[in-house]
């Protein structure tokens, strides 16, 4: 068994805690409502005015979504008015979860002015760029947020800074957690999650199968979307493991989509991959009869995988991040039934070569098919592991090793694929 370093260990430590968060909703309108509500806050009274400028990354992710808590609206302005209306910042990206209908009936009012909430796009920023200025009282404030969906840069009152923060590079976050995630590799995740005190990483790991469970249900149970998750599990039946695994996951997607205003556990900035990490591995493990702790160190896998794959891409690009999610989850079934570091590698492999490069075209209630369909692709990938193919390197993307093949892949996702993200927002804002 390799031997961890202390600084790897309390890295990965600190990198499950800071990755695995709640959130309702999509996390890119509830970042708006997040901004707009430390605006408001920072104000001391309710705007009369609001601002809003985003990224264009931003916009093609809150297009095609409900707002939670919203009563089904759609929209910047909505997220940015229920955000200062009834937001509370201190809940992070639970920031709406309080909203209640006077809230939702004074946002209502508020919106019916078209001048009240003014949005523009930003050319040229970071993908995950938001700034949010409110007015009233004879007052201005301002809050930016770049690069991750909480991470504050700047807020001002009236001209005076009151906070600043050091500006993350292009396409990152914070620039300690990006240090941390530089220690992620493979054969380190899969000794980590061998190894790990348990008490030290299972309160997020707890509350990710608690919440992503109930959301995936829900999902099952009543009708959102396209209804993805129930059509898997009507086209295939219950009685497959690997069809009831990508059900769920797609029903997570299908109700989050579409507003439902139950909490996710997120994973790299997103609670569609925050559902396609667990759900999988959760169910398999009930399929199994693996033990609690046997799934908690699966889940470590999952989403450690999806963590390292995601991180080579930025916070939003073109590349569908459920592809990185998908092949985490399947990592972790793998670890379910004891594979080790050469199928694990294998699995990755086989994912990225075969999938890899699905385009992101927003958030929307297809995410769920993207998700149902990047499983496919996993589970074929452990299948043709379990039969002892691999795709040599030198087929395509595919690198020496896996760590070179998931570089290889992240570039061509972070750096090939910028042009295809220009054409997607051009196209998606020119409608």
């Amino acid at each position: 068994m390799r031997d961890l370093a202390k600084e790897t260990y309390d890295a990965y430590v600190r990198i499950i805690h800071a990755e695995l968060i709640p959130a309702t909703g999509c996390t890119e309108p509830i970042a708006i409502a997040y901004c707009s509500a430390r605006a408001a806050r920072t104000l001391g009274s309710l705007p009369e005015r609001l601002t809003v400028m985003c990224s264009g990354n931003i916009v093609k992710n809150v297009k095609g979504v409900v707002v939670p808590n919203s009563g089904g609206a759609k929209g910047i302005d909505v997220a940015a008015v229920l955000g200062a209306v009834g937001g509370d910042p201190g809940r992070g990206l639970d920031v709406l979860a309080a909203v209640d209908d006077g809230h939702r009936e004074k946002a209502r009012a508020l919106l019916q002015n078209r001048a009240y909430c003014r949005c523009g796009v930003t050319e040229g920023g970071d993908n995950l760029d938001i700034a949010v200025t409110a007015e009233g009282g004879g007052h201005t404030a301002t809050v930016k947020i770049r690069g991750d969906h909480t991470h504050i840069v700047r807020i001002e009152k009236d001209g005076e800074i009151l906070f600043a923060a050091e500006e993350p590079r292009q396409g990152e976050g914070d620039d300690e957690l990006d240090r941390l995630k530089e220690r992620l590799n493979v054969e380190d995740i899969l000794a980590f999650a061998d190894t790990v005190e348990l008490a030290l990483v299972s309160k997020p790991l707890e509350t990710q199968i608690k919440d992503n469970t109930c959301i995936a249900r829900e999902g099952l149970k009543n009708d959102y979307g396209v209804r993805v998750g129930k059509a898997l599990l009507k086209k295939d039946g219950a009685d497959d493991l690997t069809t009831r695994a990508r059900a769920l996951a797609a029903a997570g997607s299908d109700a989050r989509m579409s507003g439902c205003p139950l909490p996710v556990i997120i994973n790299s900035g997103s609670g569609n991959q925050g559902i396609t990490v667990s759900m999988p591995v959760v169910e398999y493990a009930g399929g199994l009869h693996a033990s609690h702790e046997k799934l908690l160190r699966a889940l470590i896998v999952s989403n450690l995988i999806a963590i390292h794959q995601k991180r080579y891409l930025g916070s939003l690009s073109a590349y569908c991040g459920a592809t990185c999610a998908a092949c985490g989850a399947v990592c972790g079934v793998a670890y379910l039934y004891g594979y080790g570091y050469d199928a694990v590698a294998n699995i990755i492999t086989n994912t990225l070569a075969t999938i890899g490069g699905m385009v992101c075209d927003g958030a929307k209630p297809s995410c769920a098919a993207k998700i149902a369909s990047a499983l496919d692709a996993a589970f074929m990938a452990f299948d043709l592991q379990r039969e002892g193919g691999v795709f040599a390197p030198g087929e395509g993307l595919v690198r020496a090793d896996v760590e070179k093949t998931i570089q290889a892949v992240g570039k061509m996702g972070r750096d090939g694929m910028k042009s295809t993200d220009t054409e997607i927002l051009e196209i998606m804002l020119g409608e």
